[in-house]
């Protein structure tokens, strides 16, 4: 069930150029699962905030989230420290569907802000005893994070688009040249890395998570709508239906 709570700020830390790290605690922090996302209230910010769960510690019985500042919404959220309090709703949205699916290896491609919830779907696949190798995109050399823990995972590689670091140009180009072996791949990031990256793997099976603008982040605005592919008068809300969807389920940009 959906609940707005008033959470406590454990740490907050940032960790690339304009992104950061929020460790919150709450007693709804285990059943939050790989590619949810909860949805944050500002102070003096009409719309919430929606932010994809980067982990959860069910020891510590809290959660995390990273986000990147896009706008004087998440820079607000920049200047919040560890002791203050975030209105959160929470758990939001769909999740990748890995109970019901038989992977046995895994591949990971993600862009962006869009790394996030892929590290905590690495590592619970990781936990399965799935082999992972994840492919990870950045625009430049400092805004890239956690690829030491992915790397704690797997095989991983890193695209940044000015080649400051790993390989020049994008994640399409690094599945291209290493033609890895899995089962299922699982993606999220930018619109336009979500169209190539299905498209260069249509013949697979995967799920992509979308990206995208939210009004309530429950269903009810019809503010964050995509059509269908098998029929584009119908759609679906990312925020209610998603954000996780088959590849090649929806239209892409």
């Amino acid at each position: 069930m959906i609940t707005k709570q008033l959470l406590e700020i454990q740490s907050h830390l940032q960790i690339a150029a304009d992104t950061f790290e929020v460790v919150l605690k709450s007693p709804l922090a285990e059943e939050l699962r790989p590619g949810q996302f909860v949805h944050i209230a500002l102070k003096h910010h009409m719309l919430r905030r929606p932010v994809s769960v980067a982990g959860v510690d069910l020891e510590a019985g809290t959660f995390t989230v990273i986000f990147k500042i896009f706008g004087e919404g998440t820079r607000v959220l920049s200047t919040y420290q560890a002791g203050d309090q975030l209105d959160v709703i929470l758990p939001c949205g769909t999740y990748y569907p890995i109970d019901q699916l038989d992977v046995k290896q895994a591949l990971i491609v993600g862009g962006g802000i869009g790394v996030p919830p892929l590290y905590y779907l690495a590592k619970t696949l990781k936990e399965k005893g799935v082999e992972i190798t994840s492919i990870l995109g950045f625009q430049t050399k400092d805004q890239i994070f956690y690829e030491e823990k992915f790397q704690a995972i797997g095989d991983t590689y890193i695209a940044t688009n000015d080649g400051s670091y790993g390989t020049q140009g994008f994640v399409t180009d690094i599945i291209e040249k290493v033609n890895p072996s899995f089962d299922y791949f699982f993606s999220c990031g930018p619109t336009p890395m979500l169209k190539a990256v299905s498209n260069q793997l249509a013949a697979h099976n995967g799920y992509i998570s979308l990206e995208e603008r939210m009004g309530c982040g429950v269903g009810t605005c019809y503010a964050c709508v995509v059509p269908l592919k098998e029929d584009p008068q119908k759609s679906k809300k990312i925020c209610k239906d998603g954000p996780v969807f088959k590849a090649n389920e929806v239209i892409l940009g």
